[in-house]
């Protein structure tokens, strides 16, 4: 958000004076887009690094705030959740060799928390989501303690009154509530920023939106959320529904998320783009003034517009507009928040030079692209991308074209002549942009996740191939291969140590359960047919009352005439029960101890999954 010292607005007093401050920035800034001060050149461009933190099991490390002291160095800030960091890069001029000493302070200031995580046996994974995230990693204890993200939190639940949902469905399904924001700190990007001259605002927005379905396809690399194969680009979905303040009703809602690509194309200028989003989003938070922003602008000063900027800072477009000031004149740039992190540092900075490649190659034939292209054939392009990845079909100048196709054939010439444009070094465009051509040839970062993760559940648990492909992006990221030319898991990257197995390691999550008031001869018959020889019984609530055994169904089997007239009638209620995190031996143990061969593992009365003797 930008501001690190925030309060809730709480009451009316609050509300009022946080108002006054932002009518007052954008009055300020209509004052200095009208005056003609801002900055159009030189252009420079800037970035900023999301990234995780793994255990020497390879699960989320929760020492975010004890590396960041470690590292001690102002490039580097918290996050929302614990185990993300972010790092930023400083601006610097589009030209020359630009982004080739982008990559190099990247990798030299990754170098340096890396170094400081290695000291609390952690290591750095850069991914657009950790695919060893799981439901214990989002409550609470795991929020970074730093009020302003506290605030967040209840500002946006106090405005839902309500949990959060979270439905998103792609090959699997993930459909739950939860009671914090937490699963937007799933979400790690790296944000690309280029600075755009105002006076062009409208046609360079528009153009920045054209063109964001076609490269978010290249990039994707987020298939992957608690085990479940989703969307090529997943983020899309999850960031947009973890920070929704809106609820579900029986009326339909015509308001937007906080987080979205628009309803319609921009016009106008920057500080119509501003009116518009405050028009459309309640302010969360508030901070503390000094003065506002027209008294600084009366007297010379430029001024920051505080009050603008933080609730900028809480609206989430994917292309978003930020404004900033640089050697005391002001600028504005087009925030791109869609690439996300990794697969490595070289793939990023490809993403990058790909995307300003095209915002700078505009053909004047695509000049006022708002008048050349339905805005909803734009959106609809975006969101192929994030479901389908390179499988996508987009609208493009009247025609349905691949994916593969029009980035091959149109996009990349166009990146070309916008770097040649910008008097970037011929060798470094073609060293980065081979690198986006070779990967529309092979493979994506999210393709390989989702083939490297089908390849892992032939021989694991889905726990225990989620962490061997965590170890195989580590070591593939070290070697900084760009991910076109990554291979697929051995299988062998990494062993759960014997005394570090859980429950939830080796737990069957995928259970056939029945409920008590289902018929016994019906349930039965399932597990016969099925070859199951444990059932869970669910009680009206869907709280864990009961099991069936093989027994039961052996017996009955056996005996017909003995058709019990009720479920309530057989199954065992006094049943042994674990948690996940109960270790693997201390399972067999109480098996053993008590002559049983399932375990129904619990989180407090539901049921989320079953461990029998044959998984031990």
């Amino acid at each position: 958000m930008g501001e690190k010292i925030v309060r809730k607005i709480n009451n009316h007093e609050d509300k009022k004076e946080y108002i006054d401050h932002l009518l007052k920035d954008i009055e300020a800034l209509e004052l200095m887009l009208n005056k003609g001060l801002f900055s159009a050149k030189p252009i420079h461009i800037g970035a900023e690094q999301e990234f995780c933190l793994v255990d020497e099991t390879w699960d989320p490390s929760d020492l975010g705030t004890t590396i960041l002291k470690d590292i001690a160095d102002g490039h580097f800030t918290s996050e929302l959740n614990k185990y993300n960091l972010e790092l930023n890069l400083d601006p610097i001029k589009l030209e020359g060799t630009c982004f080739s000493e982008l990559n190099k302070q990247l990798n030299s200031l990754m170098s340096v928390a890396k170094d400081a995580a290695a000291k609390h046996k952690a290591k750095v994974i850069l991914t657009g989501i950790l695919p060893t995230i799981s439901y214990k990693y989002l409550h609470y204890d795991y929020m970074t303690p730093v009020e302003r993200y506290k605030v967040l939190n209840e500002a946006i639940r106090a405005i839902r009154k309500d949990d959060i949902e979270l439905h998103i469905k792609g090959v699997d399904e993930v459909n739950l509530h939860h009671d914090t924001i937490l699963y937007e700190g799933c979400n790690t990007s790296f944000q690309a920023h280029l600075q755009i001259d105002p006076e062009h605002f409208a046609d360079t927005y528009n153009w920045s939106q054209a063109i964001a379905g076609p490269v978010l396809s290249i990039c994707a690399n987020s298939p992957l959320l608690m085990g479940k194969e989703l969307w090529e680009e997943t983020r899309i979905a999850l960031f947009t529904q973890s920070v929704d303040t809106r609820r579900s009703t029986f009326i339909l809602n015509e308001k937007e998320s906080r987080v979205n690509f628009g309803q319609d194309w921009v016009s106008g200028s920057v500080a119509d783009y501003y009116k518009n989003a405050v028009v459309n989003f309640r302010s969360l938070v508030s901070t503390d003034f000094d003065t506002d922003s027209l008294t600084q602008f009366h007297q010379g000063e430029i001024p920051k517009l505080k009050a603008l900027a933080l609730h900028n800072g809480t609206t989430y477009r994917w292309n978003r507009l930020c404004y900033g000031i640089t050697d005391g004149k002001p600028h504005v740039r087009i925030e791109n928040r869609y690439m996300p992190s990794g697969p490595t540092t070289e793939d990023e900075i490809a993403n990058m030079m790909f995307w300003v490649g095209l915002m700078h190659g505009r053909p004047k034939s695509l000049d006022n692209i708002h008048t050349k292209m339905d805005f909803k054939d734009v959106k609809s392009n975006f969101f192929s991308a994030a479901r389908y990845g390179m499988s996508s079909q987009f609208y493009w100048e009247g025609k349905l074209i691949s994916s593969k196709d029009l980035l091959l054939d149109h996009l990349l010439p166009m990146a070309f002549r916008g770097l040649y444009s910008m008097n970037v070094e011929p060798r470094d465009a073609e060293h980065y942009l081979s690198i986006i051509e070779r990967r529309i040839k092979s493979q994506t970062g999210s393709r390989w996740m989702i083939e490297a993760y089908r390849k892992l559940q032939k021989e694991n648990k889905p726990s225990e191939a989620l962490r061997i492909l965590v170890a195989t992006m580590y070591e593939r990221q070290e070697k900084r291969y760009a991910v076109d030319a990554w291979q697929l898991p051995r299988g062998d990257e990494y062993q759960i140590p014997k005394k570090k197995v859980t429950v939830g390691d080796r737990m069957n999550t995928r259970t056939i359960t029945a409920q008590d008031i289902d018929s016994p001869e019906l349930v039965l018959k399932m597990m016969l047919w099925k070859n199951i020889h444990h059932a869970p019984i669910l009680d009206d609530n869907l709280n864990l009352a009961g099991l069936l055994s093989w027994v039961d169904v052996e017996h009955y089997q056996q005996n017909p005439e003995d058709r019990p007239e009720s479920l309530r009638d057989i199954m065992k209620t006094d049943l042994v029960t674990v948690t996940e995190d109960v270790p693997l031996s201390k399972a067999k143990s109480m098996m053993e101890e008590n002559n049983i061969h399932c375990l129904p593992v619990v989180k407090g009365k539901k049921l989320v999954g079953i461990i029998t003797s044959n998984d031990l």
